[in-house]
This record gives structure tokens, sequence and C-alpha cells, in this order.
């Protein structure tokens, strides 16, 4: 019973040690952010389509969705100048805010971007809730 139970919390302390390994920026907060003229890089995964679809104001469009090839990662090069260039936060933008997003997180912190610099929305921009704040082609 005691072999089970601590197997059973070193999942726990697994589980959560994973779930730690990426910072999320919520929807609200971020939509704070953008009310309050709070200065970030917003890294765009978004496929072509989706970004037309729908976009926040100044997002860096690199179209790298699902960032699984070399040549998906190449395109958020095209993000590193704009980054190094400030000190500002880096929010991470796909279309769910998952896999897509944690490869590009992982990408820019194997760049030298620190990491308590980068952000993933939290649902990605289908999970948007203030279609308002967002743009709608190029």
């Amino acid at each position: 019973m005691k072999r089970i139970i601590a197997v059973l919390l070193m999942l726990v302390v697994a589980a959560a040690a994973a779930a730690a390994d990426y910072q999320y920026v919520g929807t609200e907060t971020f939509k704070e952010w953008q009310e309050q003229g709070k200065s970030t890089v917003i890294v765009d995964i978004q496929v072509p389509n989706g970004f037309a679809k729908h976009h926040f104001k100044g997002a860096l469009e690199t179209n790298a969705y699902p960032v699984k090839s070399d040549e998906e990662r190449q395109r958020l090069n095209t993000t590193l100048a704009q980054i190094n260039a400030s000190t500002d936060d880096v929010v991470i933008v796909c279309p769910r805010g998952g896999g897509g997003a944690k490869s590009t997180y992982d990408y820019l912190k194997e760049k030298g971007i620190e990491e308590n610099r980068l952000f993933i929305l939290e649902k990605g921009m289908e999970g948007w809730p203030h279609p308002e704040m967002y743009i709608t082609g190029r």
C-alpha cells in the first residue's frame, strides 16, 4: 500500500512539474495588458488564413504553425531581431494555445530569449472571448 501511495505521489509531482514548464497569460490579463497599452512583442504563429481571420494589432505574422519542421522553426527567426531589441514580454499566439505555442516557446528559449519574458496566450485565438479587440484582414 505504501508503495502505491509513493508511486501516486511521484506521478502527481511529475505532472505538476510538467505543467509548470510554460508560462501562460490568461485572456483577461492579456485584455488588460492591451487596454493599458502594455508594450509586448506578439508572436503570431497561425497559418495565413487564421492570421487573416483574426490577429492582434502589431502581431508579428510568422505562419510557423504547427512548428514541427525545421522550415516552420526557421520562420520564427524573423521575430528574433525585434524580440532581442526590446525587453518587453513576448506573447505567443497560436490557434488554440497548445502544442504549436509550446514548440515556439521552446524554440525561442533555445535561441536565448529569457524564459521569464515568454508567455503563451491561454486558449489561443480560437479561445479569445473579445472579438472586438482583434483585427481581421492583413
